[in-house]
């Protein structure tokens, strides 16, 4: 059985302009979460009692709508150095001396329970503690980009973060560190001070985000689930010229009767996308009773399911769509379907999928009382 771990405290520093990543970088997405709100909810899930988010000046309102919702926090004001930044998180976090206090950078969200834990753990027998991994590719000097020599790479390693310290150590350690001098990390203000600081397992998820392409990587790596949803609908025939089905319009001799455009293949769509997000139903977010959408073209229900989906770090892999009717005929009209699909879903044609057939003059649909088409959506969503 695993012990408990110490009572700790922690920083998060996200005072950082992050221009090499186009700026802003802690309140980027990421999974459909800000940067910055990944390595708060690990510290607190992980135990911290007491937890520091310093930023920018000027930035607490970016802060507030990042952590919306999570309790245990509170802000303080950056410096113009990281340093400085780290200091004043410190002041306003305060003692006890022995406490121990987690230091990490909000751009490595990938922060893992187990890091923490080793992290802390290994301040019982160090006056610091830092996650690193061993350089595994072969090094270079260069010159005007130019291979100079090698480097040889045993006993080097790559620092992350958290560090971990006693509050009393890395205070300690900052207020003898030479004003004129910048410090690389907290493990160095330590290690200047004349404090060990041991080096734990890290991990290779705890990327920092650098450069634009980190984000991909990141999103790459992060866990997922796939999940399916699938939707249904149907509309009685009426008198009309046209019909809308797919987002396509096709000149028949009927139309079908709906609040909207009455689009019986977008509505079964939608559903399975917000069935897949079990995020309700097409009525939930589009009242059959509200006049506002009375006539409404049905591709911004579907739009706005999809825009659900991204904001929730989702992905679209594909669908798939049958009409049931006995006319009109949907084959000559199914590659615009598709087409028409794909352009509203942002997916390659080969991921979308409509299909056609009849109930063999059997049912409602069968008498030519009306239209039926059923929908299937696979996402995958964050975990």
């Amino acid at each position: 059985m695993t012990s408990p771990l110490p009572a700790f405290a922690a920083i998060v520093v996200a005072a950082g302009s992050g221009s090499r990543a186009g700026g802003g970088k802690q309140w980027r997405l990421l999974g459909g979460k800000p940067v910055i709100r990944w390595s708060v909810e690990a510290l607190l899930a992980a135990g911290a009692e007491d937890l520091v988010v310093v930023v920018s000046p000027g930035s607490g309102a970016e802060a507030g709508d990042a952590l919306a919702g999570l309790t245990g926090w509170r802000l303080a004001t950056g410096g113009a150095a990281r340093a400085d930044s780290v200091r004043n998180g410190l002041s306003v976090l305060g003692g006890p001396g022995e406490r121990p206090v987690l230091v990490h950078d909000a751009a490595r969200p990938m922060l893992d329970a187990a890091v923490i834990r080793r992290t802390l753990e290994a301040l019982a027998e160090a006056d610091g503690a830092l996650p690193a991994l061993p350089v595994a590719d072969s090094l270079r000097r260069a010159s005007d980009g130019l291979m100079d020599r090698a480097v040889e790479r045993d006993g080097l390693w790559r620092a992350q973060t958290p560090q971990a310290f006693r509050f009393g150590t890395i205070t300690d350690a900052y207020a003898g560190w030479p004003a004129n001098e910048s410090a690389t990390d907290e493990a160095t203000v330590v290690q200047r001070a004349g404090g060990r600081v041991r080096l734990v397992e890290g991990d290779p998820r705890l990327m920092k985000l650098t450069y634009p392409e980190d984000f991909a990587m990141a999103e790459a790596l992060l866990p997922r689930q796939t999940r399916v949803g699938q939707g249904f609908d149907a509309h009685r025939w009426g008198p009309g010229a046209s019909v809308w089905l797919c987002g396509v319009e096709i000149a028949h001799d009927q139309t079908l009767i709906g609040h909207s455009d009455a689009d019986a293949g977008l509505h079964a769509l939608t559903d399975a996308l917000l069935g897949a997000m079990g995020d309700g139903d097409i009525g939930d977010h589009f009242p059959p009773t509200d006049p506002q959408w009375k006539g409404a073209s049905s591709d911004r229900f579907l739009i706005h399911a999809v825009e659900r989906l991204h904001a929730r770090g989702g992905r679209l892999v594909n669908v798939d769509v049958t009409l049931i009717c006995e006319r009109p005929k949907v084959k000559p009209h199914r590659q615009a379907m598709r087409e028409r699909l794909a352009a509203l879903l942002s997916l390659p044609l080969d991921a979308v999928s409509v299909k056609a057939t009849t109930t063999e003059a059997m049912g409602f649909t069968g008498r030519g009382e009306g239209l039926a088409a059923q929908a299937v959506a696979t996402i995958d969503l964050p975990l």
